[in-house]
This record gives C-alpha cells, sequence and structure tokens, in this order.
C-alpha cells in the first residue's frame, strides 16, 4: 500500500469510529455567577417561593448538586444577591451618622436614589418577595433592618415631629417602590424626578 492509499484508509477508520469530545470544564467562579445571575432572573419572574433550587439548576444547565456546592439553599442565594446592596445601604448610613436637619435629609434622599437605581433589579426583587423570604439578619445581613430605621430619621430631618417623621416614612417608601416599578425613563430623568417628588413630600424645594 502507498503512501496515499495508507492515508486515505486511515481517514476511512476515523470516519467510522464515534468520537466523544469533552467540553472543558467552565470555571467554578463562572457557574456561581451564572446560578447566581439566573436564580435573580427566575425570582423576580416567578417569585421567591414559586422558584426552586431545581429550576435554576435547570435554566444554567447544571445538576442540583453543582448547584448545592456553592450555595446550601435559596436563603443563601437571595443573601448573596442582596449583598452589595446592604453594602451600600451600609455606607450610606455611616455618611449620614454625623449630619442633621436639611443636610441629612437632602443626603439621605439623594444617597438613597442612587441606591435604587443602581440596583433596580435587586430592589425589584427585595419589593416582591420579601415576605415570602426569611429576614434579613437571618439570611446573614445583620443590622441591614436597623438601617431602614435610621434613613427615615435622616430624611425626616432628625426632627421628632409626627408630621415630618411620617412625612419622611412617605418618602422613602415611595423611593423605594419608584426604583421598583418598570418606568418607561431614562436613569437621569428618574434620577431627576426621584429627587425633587421626594424632596416634595418632606417639604423641601429641589
Amino acid at each position: 500500500m502507498n503512501a496515499t492509499s495508507s492515508f486515505l484508509s486511515d481517514r476511512s477508520e476515523l470516519t467510522d469510529r464515534t468520537v466523544t469530545v469533552v467540553p472543558m470544564a467552565r470555571s467554578s467562579t463562572g457557574l456561581r455567577d451564572r446560578l447566581l445571575a439566573s436564580a435573580l432572573r427566575l425570582f423576580i419572574q416567578h417569585g421567591f417561593r414559586g422558584t426552586s433550587l431545581a429550576d435554576i439548576a435547570s435554566d444554567v444547565g447544571c445538576s442540583k448538586a453543582s448547584l448545592l456546592y456553592h450555595f446550601s439553599n435559596k436563603e443563601a442565594i437571595l443573601a448573596e444577591l442582596l449583598l452589595p446592596v446592604g453594602r451600600e445601604a451600609a455606607a450610606l448610613d455611616a455618611r449620614l451618622a454625623g449630619l442633621d436637619g436639611a443636610e441629612a435629609a437632602v443626603t439621605a434622599v439623594t444617597g438613597f436614589v442612587d441606591i435604587t437605581l443602581r440596583f433596580r433589579r435587586e430592589i425589584k426583587l427585595l419589593f416582591d418577595n420579601l415576605t415570602d423570604a426569611t429576614s434579613l439578619s437571618e439570611m446573614g445581613l445583620e443590622g441591614v433592618e436597623g438601617i431602614g430605621d435610621r434613613l427615615i430619621d435622616a430624611v425626616a430631618g432628625r426632627s421628632t415631629e409626627p408630621r415630618d417623621r411620617v412625612a419622611g416614612l412617605m418618602a422613602v417608601s415611595g423611593m423605594f417602590v419608584t426604583g421598583a416599578a418598570d418606568l418607561p425613563f431614562d436613569e437621569e430623568t428618574l434620577r431627576e424626578a426621584m429627587v425633587a417628588g421626594a424632596l416634595r413630600t418632606l417639604g423641601r424645594a429641589p
């Protein structure tokens, strides 16, 4: 058999063989990120209670065992998704600690609006599903729950007057709900309108 015949014979044998291609394994970090992205989308679409770990694993294309390697339960996934929001809220809380009066109110309003717009999907998730999840402290986000009360206090300008406290609660609630809403405005327009609306609620002209 000459070289050409030998080459063609080898190719024929290769054609008849079943070749198994083993894909390169994705990195552990990459899978974790994909699980978080999938969970955020599914939690928003179907609710926290309406989404199972199996749903998330199936959506990503991995086994439930692989998911459990990264997260022990749904609450652990939710905590991971909300952790950046908690960090930003804690940073704002620290900035507000030494402020009072109008300075505290304006800084709190602008800071909270920035957070709600930076994390709109996470805010929507929190708004729609918090009653279905365990408390934030049980998810490992200790200290976050108290930030809400301190934020309202700052938005109210540290006033103890009932009118100011109610206005502060209304302003914070309004910013939170608006951040979770699907509104057809660009971010800068929405930010300007949210800040102005909150300050009007507080009786402080923007």
